[in-house]
């Protein structure tokens, strides 16, 4: 008989031989998701004996861990501004990072009763558009991927959260297609330069959907379609809100106020004080 608090020892041991980063986080995470338990049992209830079924499923997230697969991927959600976000091959799993981005959004977007219309593109799990409409009540949205898994998964990730009503997603290609106005526009979109794919880490390069990495040859492609052709589907007053990679912020600026945009000061910075969200408005 194996108990919840034997696996999760075991769990720990072959993580911290491998020199994970967070063994103890990963194991608990792991062993409790196979269990169908809560994170505090391994401290409240470590003697439990666990069904074969369940240590058999332990066992194999933990091999799929030590090959270098994330936790988040293994499981299949993630939580994000306090909602709950299933994952698929064809997302990424959002980060606590982007969560500057919709904190930048509903700095211009404050009434809390506003109608706003939504356009998030490179929507992957949904999760930006998602975490608006939770806080925006009366707003709509729209979410486009260029990935129909993605599409699919956003669309469940609306019902779980109780959005599904407002938000609405699509397969496309940027705008292209996509008429308004809206009043805002968001984007967290591949702003990864094609060279460095090969060099980002193991957990990145192997499980994350390339299309949703790869921002062409200087990591600015994607912004360039947007900003040149956002003016034409916003409404006038309108903002565009990009989520920035590192050291982008001057390069992404410059599109920005080629194409018409005053930008809304220096970009917003994340928890690290990576400069993450950059704000301009129409005019």
């Amino acid at each position: 008989m194996t108990t919840l608090g034997a696996l999760y020892r075991e769990a720990v041991a072959a993580f911290q031989a491998v020199s994970l980063l967070t063994p103890e986080l990963d194991a608990r995470w792991l062993v409790t998701e196979a269990a169908g338990l809560p994170a505090n049992a391994i401290i409240l209830d470590p003697q439990r004996v666990l069904a074969p079924e369940a240590v058999a499923k332990a066992r194999a997230f933990v091999a799929r861990r030590l090959a270098g697969e994330p936790v988040d991927r293994i499981v299949g959600n993630r939580e994000f501004w306090s909602l709950a976000f299933r994952l698929g091959p064809a997302t990424l799993s959002p980060r606590p990072d982007t969560e500057t981005i919709v904190e930048a959004c509903l700095a211009v977007l404050p009434d809390k009763q506003g109608a706003y219309r939504l356009l998030d593109l490179g929507t992957g799990t949904g999760a930006i558009l998602i975490a608006l409409l939770s806080e925006r009540p009366r707003a709509t949205g729209l979410g486009i991927d260029k990935a129909a898994e993605a599409v699919a998964i956003a669309r469940l990730n609306a019902e779980d959260n109780g959005v599904a009503a407002r938000a609405h997603f699509a397969e496309g290609d940027w705008l292209a297609d996509i008429a308004g106005p809206f009043d805002l526009i968001v984007s967290n979109p591949p702003y990864i330069p094609s060279r460095d794919i090969a060099g980002l880490d193991r957990e990145v390069r192997e499980h994350d959907p390339r299309l949703a990495l790869d921002g062409g040859g200087d990591g600015l492609d994607a912004y360039r379609a947007i900003a040149a052709d956002g003016p034409r589907v916003l409404a006038p007053g309108g903002f565009l809100v990009f989520e920035l990679g590192i050291g982008q912020e001057e390069d992404v600026a410059a599109l920005m106020q080629a194409a018409g945009f005053t930008l809304l000061g220096p970009a917003r910075t994340d928890l690290g004080g990576v400069a993450r969200a950059l704000v301009g408005r129409l005019g």
